[in-house]
């Protein structure tokens, strides 16, 4: 039994007495709880999916990779200059983009792309990155294979060919180290 629980059982019994007549009187008390969330608790997530401009810490001890993760925005469809149209074998009638950014704060130089981010549906269904770069494609991009040297940062759209009339739920970095992180797409 812990001290909160003696301490509760305790009030109980204090709380329970005899009343003149040598009947038992009932004292109904109420114990409030206080809970603070621990300091390794994540700040603006719901059940694990942070919400759209939270960071993520990354950190991989054993490659000496330290860095934070963030998404920013999600935009569908694409509001700026179109490119061309998906194509057929892409799954998807419009662009979608979200706007990402990556932070290298210590260690040794990180290599970055589009390929880590994906988007997610209810359904179960995800869609992955083109490849598709330069060109006519939403700007400013985010890069494709660049290296990122500590306490610098890379930052820009994502670009997506996703079906017109269905909305993600959320957007997924899964780097080929570490644990994937995703964020809550927001409502239209």
């Amino acid at each position: 039994m812990n001290a909160r629980t003696a301490a509760c059982a305790a009030l109980l019994v204090a709380a329970t007495a005899c009343s003149s007549g040598g009947e038992p009187q009932t004292i109904r008390v109420t114990v409030t709880q206080t809970v603070t969330a621990s300091p390794g608790a994540k700040a603006g997530t719901r059940a694990g999916i942070l919400e759209m401009g939270a960071k993520q810490a990354i950190d991989d001890y054993a490659q000496d990779v330290h860095g934070t993760v963030q998404a920013l925005d999600y935009q569908q469809p694409y509001k700026g200059p179109q490119p061309h149209e998906p194509e057929d074998f892409q799954g998807g009638d419009t662009w979608a983009v979200a706007k990402v950014k990556y932070c290298n704060t210590s260690g040794d130089d990180v290599s970055v792309s589009q390929f880590p981010w994906s988007l997610a549906y209810a359904d179960g269904t995800s869609i992955q990155v083109t490849g598709d770069s330069g060109g006519d494609m939403p700007k400013p991009e985010y890069p494709m294979d660049r290296t990122v040297r500590a306490g610098r940062c890379a930052a820009g759209l994502v670009a997506f060919p996703v079906p017109g009339g269905k909305r993600p739920q959320r957007l997924v970095y899964d780097p080929e180290v570490g644990h994937p992180t995703e964020w809550a797409i927001p409502k239209a």
